[in-house]
C-alpha cells in the first residue's frame, strides 16, 4: 500500500509464485469511481496468465480514481486506482 496525498494505491499485493508473467488484466471492476468502501473489500478481478485474483480495498474510503479500466493491461506493481480514506476521529 502506497500513500500520495493522503491518497491509498490500490495494487495487487501478491503477485502468484508460479506465475512469470509481469502483467496482467483487469477483467471485472465491482465497485465504480465515487462509490464508499471498506477495507480488505474487493474491488476488482484481474487475470494474470491463466490465474484469475480478487485485488482488495487496502483502506475504507472513497474509491476516487480507477487508473486501469476493465480489459486493460497492468504491469507488476501499477496502481490499478486510488483511495481516498475515510478521515478517522481521534
Amino acid at each position: 500500500m502506497t500513500e500520495h496525498n493522503e491518497r491509498v494505491a490500490v495494487q495487487l499485493d501478491e503477485w502468484p509464485d508460479d506465475v512469470e508473467s509481469d502483467e496482467g488484466v483487469v477483467v471485472n471492476w465491482f465497485v465504480s469511481e465515487g462509490a464508499t468502501i471498506t477495507e480488505s473489500e474487493s474491488l476488482c478481478e484481474v487475470q494474470i496468465e491463466k490465474v484469475s485474483l480478487d485485488v482488495y480495498a487496502p483502506a475504507s474510503g472513497t474509491l476516487t480514481e480507477i487508473r486501469c479500466g476493465e480489459d486493460d493491461e497492468f504491469e507488476r506493481g501499477e496502481t490499478l486506482a486510488w483511495v481516498t480514506p475515510t478521515p478517522s476521529e481521534d
